[in-house]
């Protein structure tokens, strides 16, 4: 079983913790209809894309 040999320091320790934030996801307005979505994915309430119907959605 692997113990340490030294103690670890407080500035190595939150160094190494400097990275557990959380991310929020990038959102963009769609173009189409200005709902946010996922960038580079389709329009989950319009069915649109790049300005093309991709998705066939009943109004």
């Amino acid at each position: 079983m692997a113990v340490p040999k030294h103690r670890t320091s407080k500035m190595k320790k939150r160094q190494r913790r400097a990275n557990w934030r959380l991310v929020t996801p990038n959102m963009v307005k769609c173009s189409h209809c200005g709902e946010y979505t996922k960038p580079h994915t389709v329009c989950k309430a319009c069915g649109y894309y790049d300005g093309k119907e991709i998705v066939k959605k009943e109004a």
